[in-house]
């Protein structure tokens, strides 16, 4: 599914604080810097194509816990 910079932007954040998560400890579960998750968020940078698929799977994880709740049953 293709998802343009802004919405990234969104998803992360909803995400984030659907799991009450700090950027760092989302950070931390995703393999990745604070500041990586940061720029994300402020829309500095995008992900690299394993970043991108390691919050995929992630998300996709959360959702079959129960735990993440997002629009269309994916990100």
């Amino acid at each position: 599914m293709a998802i343009d910079d802004q919405d990234f932007v969104e998803v992360v954040k909803r995400v984030r604080r659907q799991l009450a998560l700090s950027q760092e400890e989302l950070a931390r579960e995703l393999g990745v810097s604070f500041a990586t998750v940061n720029r994300w968020e402020n829309g500095k940078s995008r992900p690299s194509k394993l970043a991108k698929a390691q919050f995929d799977n992630f998300c996709a994880k959360m959702v079959r816990e129960g735990k993440l709740n997002l629009p269309g049953g994916d990100r």
